[in-house]
Order: C-alpha cells, then structure tokens, then sequence
C-alpha cells in the first residue's frame, strides 16, 4: 500500500488528499514502527561476528596478501586459524574500513 501511495505522489504531485487525523496518526505509528524493526536489524546484522577468509579480507580492504602479513606482524589485524584456514573478524576488518587505526602502526 505504501508503494502505491509513493507511486500516486509521483504521478500526481499537486494531487489535495483529505486524511481523518486518527489514519494520520495511524500512519505515523506504523512508519515509526516499521522503521524501528529495520533499524534493530541492522544494529542486530552489525553485531554479529562473522570470520571472512583472506581473500574476501583482500578484496574489501582493497590490499595484497604482503600487505595482510606485514599487518599480522604490526599486530594491525591479525587472523584466527577456524579448521586450518586463516580467517579474519569482521569487526577487526570493520574498524579499518572506518578508519580507526592503531596509532604508531605502519600500513
């Protein structure tokens, strides 16, 4: 319903709507309602640790397997070893992708 009521006011931008105040304030409460759920996922999504592989690691900080390990050996971000694969946590890779780095570790 809410898309097609976007879509009519794109259509129709000079379209007058007369609303009873009670829909109004029914409106509002679902909108806030629904944006709620959506913002407690995301917050949900960003708190869950995930492991990506090295490769994944590369591609999203946009670096090269030496620039991994020169990284390990700063202490900068280091891997875990899951099952004999060398795996990274997302909050590690996250704080770098924001730019909090570790002062006095050379990239």
């Amino acid at each position: 319903m809410t898309n097609n009521l976007v879509t009519l006011a794109k259509e129709c931008p000079g379209l007058q709507v007369t609303i009873t105040l009670g829909d109004l304030i029914e409106a509002n409460t679902m909108l806030i309602a629904d944006t709620k759920k959506e913002l407690e996922q995301l917050v949900t999504d960003q708190n869950t640790e995930t492991y990506p592989s090295r490769e994944k690691v590369m591609e999203m900080l946009g670096v090269s397997q030496s620039t991994l390990w020169r990284w390990q050996k700063a202490g900068y971000l280091v891997p875990l070893n899951v099952g004999g694969k060398r795996r990274y946590r997302m909050s590690d890779v996250r704080r770098i992708l924001e730019g909090d780095a570790q002062e006095g570790v050379v990239v």
